[in-house]
């Protein structure tokens, strides 16, 4: 547990850097096209009320990126405001896995809500079942809303093999193996706990996938340079 314990942080000894660096994490219901994202990168996203258990601040609850096949034009920009909603025109849970995980969570904490029949299922749905959804997915953007952003300026070629592929994996990976061995937890009231996908509740992420994976330590090392660059350092 040692190495997981200093690599933990020396990870949240980088983030606290890069946040200063930045002039702050964005609030990303407040955030626009227009606030000078890079191209390509990946995203932390940390949540109010949720503190680290290890030094100060707040923890990272969802790490991110987008752009992972061959030839996929996808921005940052573009990932995020996916995630974040449309304010009162709603958003797509189905163009957004953070959306679903958050909307079905609440589900779980509030109870069926109208309309929310078939949220989550499928890749698509008609017009009418998106319509009788808007009122959750408004839910859904003021809880995202809320959040706030930090970003790694990472320009590599957009495919399953890129360096954002291997940062987003590895800083997952590395955040699940510290929830489990206690290192850090969320707080009881977090929403994540309600979440239908267990990985989301073992894990104290907003994350499914690569949470049950090991972390290579290498990716504090490309953190570290990644924060730096994205500095201008």
């Amino acid at each position: 547990m040692a190495g997981l314990a200093a690599d933990l942080d020396e990870v949240y000894r980088i983030v606290d850097e890069l946040d200063r660096a930045v002039g702050g994490a964005r609030q990303l219901g407040n955030a626009a096209r227009s606030d000078g994202w890079p191209d390509l990168g990946v995203y932390l996203v940390l949540e109010p009320g949720e503190q680290r258990r290890r030094g100060r601040g707040q923890r990272i609850v969802r790490v991110g990126t987008h752009a992972l096949k061959a030839g996929a034009k996808s921005t940052l920009w573009g990932r995020l405001s996916q995630h974040r909603g449309r304010g009162p025109a709603g958003g797509s849970h189905r163009s957004s896995v953070f959306r679903k995980h958050v909307g079905g969570a609440l589900l779980a904490h509030d109870g069926p809500q109208p309309g929310t029949e078939q949220w989550g299922v499928g890749g698509s749905a008609p017009r009418e079942v998106r319509s009788r959804e808007r009122a959750h997915e408004v839910r859904v953007n003021a809880v995202i809303g809320a959040m706030t952003v930090l970003w790694l300026d990472i320009d590599d070629e957009p495919g399953p093999d890129s360096e954002r592929g291997s940062v987003e994996r590895n800083l997952i990976a590395l955040l699940a193996a510290a929830h489990r061995d206690g290192l850090e937890r969320p707080s009881h009231q977090w929403l994540g706990l309600h979440a239908p996908s267990p990985a989301i509740g073992s894990s104290g992420l907003w994350n499914v996938n690569h949470t049950d994976r090991p972390y290579d330590p290498a990716v504090v090392e490309a953190l570290e340079d990644y924060a730096a660059y994205t500095a201008g350092r």
